[in-house]
């Protein structure tokens, strides 16, 4: 959960990016920040982090801190992207599109 917490904090999104991003309630994203939530993640959203986690590692690789953090929250002209910010394609595609844009990171980088 902290390298979750803290990839979003990193990218500079919002509390309600981070809940839908995880696949969680607002007020769940609130109690798991303040260290108060004592649930246990899904498969859902296991799935969710593990492409999340990844995808920030692969961003790291590809770019520089910098733009590696602004990255997720730019408009994107790319096909998966449709003009949108990863980060708002991600919430509305949901695993599959987050798994995609995953996908697409390493792609660029010559991991496919």
């Amino acid at each position: 959960m902290k390298a979750v917490l803290r990839l979003i904090e990193a990218w500079g999104a919002s509390n309600a990016d981070g809940a839908a991003l995880l696949g969680v309630s607002e007020s769940t994203w609130d109690r798991m920040k303040a260290g108060t939530w004592e649930g246990s993640l899904g498969q859902d959203q296991l799935t969710r982090a593990s492409a999340l986690i990844g995808l920030f590692k692969g961003l790291h690789l590809l770019f520089a801190n910098d733009m590696a953090d602004r990255w997720p929250k730019l408009e994107n002209r790319a096909p998966v992207f449709d003009r949108r910010s990863p980060i708002q394609a991600m919430i509305e595609g949901g695993i599959p599109r987050m798994l995609e844009t995953r996908q697409y990171i390493d792609a660029l980088r010559g991991g496919l």
